[in-house]
């Protein structure tokens, strides 16, 4: 018997008139605007722009969501193209189903877009960004817990996750699970502040803080993976995204080592200062001070106080 539990949320989704609004989405959009507070002040930090990072933010959003759904559509088709069910689905994106590789990904796609329309160092954007993303991933997570999807392995452990029988698929007889969304949530958060103290003490440049926040993230995910009782495409006998965290890992410890030696310290001059256009490039002659000129005229003649008689220059032929 368990004597204490998480309850899920009686539902997850809200009606303002005929519009649904969804928790799913509502962790979405609270993520992305937590990831730009943090971002923004990062970056400024850093000698960036204000506003810059919700520039980019812009194109980097998009681009991640549309990332992050091809990864989940490509790698789990069997829910949207098998036999009975309706390929239609694959759109609807507020039922969940985001992979965080393509939406990382695409996104530092839209981000390097965004990057060189504003003449911003992308790497050093990256760093600075680092555990804003990560953050957002944390708040994104809740998401989970509303359409009440991606828990763990059957437990009573105290702080088991209540799952409704409509949730739990072949599943019935057991009750709790492991909360796998708040492990991450909670693992998501200790990497931000890993980031931010890791960025802080040792400089961190060139990319090493974002690689940093990749090998921390991945290193959680593998744990967390195996917990998960979802039905996944698998390889060996190993769930695919546990494959991936660990070639990503590899990847982003590779980066890490590589670009300690070749590029130490960090970056300066991550973006160019604006130009204000309606400044002249030059005082008008109209504008001079005309007390100055008086000065001038007043001022005497040096050439002529210190001047000898002139004399004759010789002729040269």
């Amino acid at each position: 018997m368990t004597l204490a539990t998480i309850p899920s949320p009686e539902q997850g989704v809200w009606y303002l008139g005929p519009l649904p609004i969804r928790g799913y989405a509502l962790c979405i959009i609270l993520g992305v605007i937590a990831a730009v507070w943090l971002g923004e002040r990062r970056w400024v930090a850093r000698g960036g722009q204000p506003g810059a990072v919700g520039d980019v933010a812009v194109w980097a959003v998009p681009f991640g969501l549309v990332g992050g759904r091809l990864y989940h559509v490509i790698t789990d088709p069997q829910y949207y193209f098998a036999a009975g069910e309706d390929p239609i689905t694959a759109l609807y994106i507020w039922r969940g189903g985001l992979g965080i590789w393509g939406a990382v990904a695409l996104g530092a796609v839209g981000a390097y877009i965004g990057c060189r329309r504003r003449g911003m160092k992308f790497r050093a954007f990256a760093d600075a960004v680092a555990p804003a993303i990560v953050l957002a991933q944390a708040i994104g997570r809740w998401g989970n817990w509303f359409n009440q999807e991606l828990y763990g392995k059957p437990t009573t452990l105290p702080w088991a996750l209540e799952i409704d029988p409509e949730h739990r698929g072949d599943l019935q007889q057991y009750e709790t699970f492991h909360p796998t969304f708040l492990y991450e949530s909670l693992w998501n958060l200790g990497t931000a502040g890993l980031v931010i103290w890791a960025d802080r003490r040792f400089r961190l440049g060139y990319g090493r803080a974002f690689a940093l926040y990749v090998m921390a993230y991945t290193s959680g995910r593998v744990w967390i993976e195996y917990l998960r009782v979802d039905p996944v495409n698998d390889i060996f006998g190993v769930r695919l995204n546990v494959w991936t965290s660990i070639v990503v890992f590899l990847a982003a410890a590779a980066y890490f080592v590589v670009s300690a030696k070749r590029h130490p310290g960090r970056e300066t001059d991550v973006q160019p200062a604006p130009v204000d256009d309606s400044a002249p490039d030059h005082e008008p002659d109209d504008e001079r001070d005309p007390a100055g000129d008086d000065e001038a005229d007043d001022a005497p003649d040096d050439e002529e106080t210190d001047a000898k008689p002139d004399r004759p220059e010789p002729l040269r032929t």
